[in-house]
């Protein structure tokens, strides 16, 4: 059965575009990019038994800090000296976890020293 001549596409003479750099003061590195939300929920698995409190706390702040430090830098904030206290709890709430403490916003800040 011949097909019919509107459903073969005429092939095109012309080469495709090549693809083009960026210009050097076109760079992206600094740019702020928007956050996508709500963050797609982490899937969770059990933690090992039978460990001392203090490591499960522990576990679960360095978690927290380390998905605070992304947000950050997803945000454009890549110094720790911009990533006040004030910075961090803000990036908390638009991601959906608890304000964190203190000590979780001083863990932030060496995450994001430490991987630099």
């Amino acid at each position: 059965m011949p097909v019919p001549a509107a459903a073969v596409k005429p092939k095109s003479k012309s080469k495709s575009k090549p693809v083009r750099k960026p210009l050097p003061t076109q760079s992206t590195a600094r740019r702020p990019v928007q956050l996508d939300l709500p963050y797609d929920p982490v899937e969770k698995s059990p933690l090992p038994a039978g460990r001392p409190r203090e490591w499960y706390i522990t576990h679960n702040r360095r978690l927290k800090a380390m998905r605070l430090a992304i947000a950050l830098l997803d945000s454009g904030v890549y110094l720790p000296n911009q990533a006040r206290n004030d910075r961090i709890r803000t990036a908390a709430q638009l991601i959906g976890v608890h304000p964190p403490s203190d000590t979780t916003c001083h863990m932030v800040r060496a995450f994001m020293r430490y991987h630099r």
